[in-house]
């Protein structure tokens, strides 16, 4: 499973204060602890600062690249700071989260995913309120997919992103999530899949339990990437020990090697 670190948030307080002040040594610390618990990519979210959203993205670049060699995952809602930011990225190829249906940001996102060679979270929205059911989800994921393809993009750097909406809002919200992961994959061979699994735990009391359940029974339904918190041992011990369990990790040799490491040390 390809591990997105979503630790740098603007959505955090800690974070969100680290933005306002510039205080790089908070988030040369996020982005080391998190490359150092097995993040496969770096998520850098500078929120929404009226005016300020570009340079504040561009300085996240900046910052953490001064203390990673991980590949980044640019995630903004705005075109104007992922033009500005993309340019400044280094090593590896970028990550974009993310572009959906809504023409303008279609229309701003893909060309810029293109001359970037960047690899593209593709949410399954379009105009308006977000889909609810995993029938609605998947017409627009199917549309997205294809649409991404005739503008140029290949399946294997398309990251389909179902929304994970908080549990706390009906019940069938986990179960309809899980019915639209395993139909994208099952539809789009080659396509990727993946979620910001602690969004289904919004609002509710013990929030680790919930998310490491969703990655679990998420994991069984095909997802490949997802957009996780690595700073949780347990949760990455899980991802491996169900990978191995469900024929993703090859004579179990990732979880032997993470064993032999430590890894499950304390847990």
């Amino acid at each position: 499973m390809l591990i997105v670190a979503e630790r740098i948030n603007a959505s955090r307080k800690a974070i969100r204060a680290a933005l306002e002040k510039q205080d790089a040594a908070a988030i040369v610390s996020e982005v080391r602890t998190q490359t150092e618990a097995g993040a496969h990519y770096i998520d850098l979210n500078g929120g929404t600062f009226p005016g300020r959203e570009a340079e504040l993205l561009c300085w996240l670049v900046d910052t953490a690249q001064g203390a990673t060699a991980l590949p980044l995952c640019l995630d903004s809602p705005d075109p104007d700071a992922l033009a500005a930011a993309l340019p400044r990225v280094k090593g590896e190829r970028p990550m974009i989260n993310s572009i959906n249906l809504e023409p303008e940001r279609f229309a701003r996102v893909l060309p810029l995913a293109r001359e970037h060679r960047a690899k593209l979270i593709a949410l399954a929205q379009g105009e308006g309120v977000p889909a609810a059911s995993a029938a609605e989800k998947l017409n627009l994921a199917s549309r997205l997919v294809e649409q991404l393809v005739k503008g140029g993009m290949i399946l294997d750097d398309i990251y389909v992103d179902p929304l994970t909406f908080p549990i706390g809002t009906g019940s069938d919200v986990a179960v309809s999530m899980l019915d639209i992961i395993e139909k994208i994959m099952a539809e789009f061979p080659g396509v990727h899949t993946i979620a910001g699994i602690s969004n289904v735990s919004h609002g509710m009391p013990a929030r680790k339990l919930l998310n490491q359940a969703m990655t679990i029974l998420a994991l069984g339904k095909g997802l490949d990437a997802g957009i996780v918190d690595p700073n949780d041992p347990y949760l990455m011990a899980l991802i491996l020990a169900t990978e191995a369990l469900l024929g993703r990790d090859d004579f179990c040799m990732n979880y032997i090697s993470k064993s032999r490491e430590g890894a499950f040390e304390g847990i």
